[in-house]
């Protein structure tokens, strides 16, 4: 499948581009540069860019549902972030033991909590974990042991939860109740070489997970059963993360990576590529729980 692209981000190149996050709310697509300390937001309605530049790394932005404003994941953890004026309030530290890590993906859940990894800053050691923020900012840990923590992904029913270890390229599959619980944690597609790495993800509405290839210069979508479907080649070779956007959520920006790559003009850019098929909207942190999926799982 012949899928085209085009630039949407003006001149600005991210060191290190992540966390897609689409505002139904604004109309924009908010993006971070890890590397650059910087939060950019894409307005859809004119094409206008604007920048905050941040205090320290963030991995992610995620709107909330009560109020303006964000959860954000910085280094330092968990905070609560608004942009007029800018305002962070820290929420906790999962992680006061190890210094050297920080927060790089995150989704927030049909239950309006957020699921969050994090990794070594330098990825020597594997002492990345996931951790779940619930509504009431109480902070558990899921799981643990991962080089770069990727890409949380949630299927349509909200019954299979994805994550990643970019930094052993494969992307495992959970078992997710109604609880918030995860189980039964088993490899689900693991790259081969010649893809790149395995990292930022999203589920589109038929169920399909769509995958950023970070050193495969390209996005793919791999059916519920791992195979892979089709791949979307890109014009830089560090592609990072990916959003569905939009009023029919028929729209798809992916971000990318500069670092180490001033060799490609277009590396570390927003792009916008058509994928032909709809995506599910972002839920938000503190929403109410998806009754008919609540419902479903107390009948049994």
């Amino acid at each position: 499948m012949t899928v085209g692209y085009r630039v949407v981000s003006g001149n600005i190149r991210c060191q290190l581009g992540e966390g897609p996050c689409w505002s139904a709310r604004e109309q924009a697509v908010y993006w971070v540069d890890i590397l650059g300390q910087a939060l950019h937001r894409l307005s859809l309605a004119d094409g206008a860019v604007r920048t905050w530049p941040m205090p320290e790394k963030i991995g992610w932005v995620v709107e909330r549902h009560d109020r303006a404003g964000f959860i954000a994941g910085f280094q330092s953890g968990f905070a609560e972030l608004q942009l007029q004026p800018l305002t962070i309030r820290p929420i906790a530290d999962p992680e006061p033991h190890y210094p050297g890590n920080r927060m790089n993906d995150a989704k927030a859940d049909h239950l309006g909590c957020i699921w969050a990894g994090t990794m070594d800053v330098d990825i020597i050691q594997a002492t990345g974990s996931l951790y779940r923020l619930d509504t009431d900012f109480r902070v558990t840990r899921i799981d643990s042991d991962y080089l770069v923590t990727n890409g949380p992904a949630f299927s349509p029913a909200y019954d299979v939860l994805y994550h990643t270890d970019t930094g052993r390229n494969v992307i495992y599959r959970f078992d997710l109740d109604g609880s918030g619980a995860v189980t039964n944690k088993a490899p689900f597609i693991t790259f081969p070489a010649e893809w790149g790495k395995p990292d930022g993800m999203t589920v589109d509405a038929e169920g399909c997970l769509w995958v950023a290839h970070w050193g495969g210069a390209r996005v793919s979508r791999f059916t519920p059963a791992g195979t892979l479907d089709r791949a979307v080649e890109l014009p830089a070779s560090q592609i990072t993360s990916c959003v569905f956007a939009g009023e029919k959520l028929d729209r798809m920006f992916v971000t990318s990576a500069a670092v180490d790559r001033g060799e490609e003009p277009l590396a570390g850019a927003l792009f916008e590529i058509d994928p032909g098929v709809r995506g599910i909207a972002p839920n938000l942190f503190g929403q109410a729980p998806a009754r008919s999926f609540v419902d479903r799982h107390d009948e049994h």
